[in-house]
C-alpha cells in the first residue's frame, strides 16, 4: 500500500503543500475583525475638536473585543478547513518562535527579524491562519518584552495583516524556485514599511503635537490632516522603517528558501488540506 498524501520526500513534493483553506466563515470573521482594526485606528481622523482623544481609553475595548474575534477566526478556520489539534500545536510553535525572534533587534533603529517568518509563514499557511499567527506572535512578543500598552491591541491587528497580507498574494500552488522568495522579499519591504505607517496612526494624534508644523489638529479637514500625517511619518518614523524592511529583504533572500520548504514539509506531514489515497503496492 501507498500513502499518496504523506509527502515521504520524493521530489517535487513540496507542491503538494496546500495553504490553509479560506471558507466563508473564515472571510466574514476576517472581514469584521479588520473593519473593526481599521475604524480603531482610523477614528481619530474624523473625531472632533472636542472629542478628548485618548488610545489609553478604547484600547482596553478594542482588545476585549480583539481576543473573541481572533477566536473566532481560529474557529471559523478549523471548521471550513478541518483544522486538528496538529495545526493548533503549529499555531503555538510559529508565535513562539515569532516571539522570540523579535527582542534580537533589541528595538534598534527598527530591526525586527520576526517580519520575515510572518511572511513566510502566511504564505505558507494561508490569510486566516497567517492573520491569527501574526496577532498572537505578537502578543506573545508583548508579555516577553514587557510591552504590554494601549498600543499592543494595535500592533496585534497590524502585524495579523502583515501575515495575512502574504496569504493573498498569488501564484500560492505554482510559484516555486528564485521568483517566490523575490516576490515574498518585495511584499516584506512593503509591508515593513506600511506597519510602520499604520502604527503611527496609533500614536500620531495623541503625541503629534510635541513636533510642530506636522501635528494632528482635532477638527481640520481630512486632506490637511493626512498631509501633516505624511510629513510626520517621514520625519520620524522612516528611519525606522526603512531598517526593517531592510532586514525582512535580507532575512527572506537568504534563509526564506530554506524556512518555505521547512514550513511547506510541516504542512504536508500534518496533512492539513490533503486528502489521502491508496492504492496497491
Amino acid at each position: 500500500m501507498e500513502d499518496r498524501g504523506s509527502g515521504g520526500g520524493a521530489p517535487g513534493t513540496d507542491r503538494q503543500a496546500r495553504a490553509v483553506r479560506l471558507g466563508p466563515r473564515s472571510v466574514v470573521a476576517l472581514t469584521l475583525v479588520s473593519l473593526i482594526g481599521v475604524a480603531a485606528f482610523g477614528w481619530p481622523l474624523l473625531a472632533g475638536s472636542a472629542s478628548g482623544l485618548a488610545h489609553s481609553r478604547d484600547a482596553p475595548w478594542l482588545f476585549a473585543a480583539l481576543l473573541p474575534l481572533l477566536l473566532a477566526v481560529v474557529v471559523a478556520t478549523i471548521a471550513d478547513a478541518g483544522l486538528d489539534a496538529k495545526a493548533i500545536a503549529m499555531l503555538g510553535v510559529l508565535a513562539a518562535a515569532g516571539a522570540a525572534l523579535r527582542p534580537l533587534g533589541a528595538g534598534t533603529a527598527g530591526i525586527e527579524p520576526m517580519f520575515f517568518l510572518m511572511v513566510l509563514a502566511g504564505r505558507v499557511l494561508g490569510p486566516g491562519f497567517g492573520f491569527v499567527l501574526g496577532a498572537v506572535s505578537m502578543f506573545a512578543s508583548a508579555l516577553l518584552t514587557g510591552g504590554v500598552g494601549p498600543w499592543m491591541p494595535f500592533q496585534m491587528l497590524a502585524m495579523g495583516w502583515v501575515s495575512m497580507g502574504a496569504g493573498l498574494l498569488p501564484g500560492a500552488d505554482r510559484l516555486r524556485g528564485r521568483r517566490e522568495p523575490v516576490m515574498l522579499a518585495g511584499y516584506g519591504a512593503v509591508a515593513s514599511v506600511l506597519y510602520g505607517t499604520v502604527m503611527n496612526l496609533q500614536g500620531w494624534p495623541y503625541i503629534g503635537s510635541l513636533v510642530s508644523g506636522v501635528a494632528f489638529v482635532p477638527g481640520d479637514p481630512l486632506p490637511e490632516n493626512l498631509a501633516r500625517f505624511v510629513a510626520y511619518c517621514l520625519a520620524t518614523s522612516l528611519g525606522w522603517d526603512l531598517p526593517r524592511a531592510l532586514v525582512t529583504v535580507v532575512a527572506t533572500l537568504t534563509v526564506g528558501p530554506t524556512v518555505l520548504k521547512a514550513l511547506r514539509r510541516a504542512t504536508r506531514r500534518a496533512a492539513f488540506d490533503a486528502p489521502v489515497g491508496f492504492e496497491d503496492a
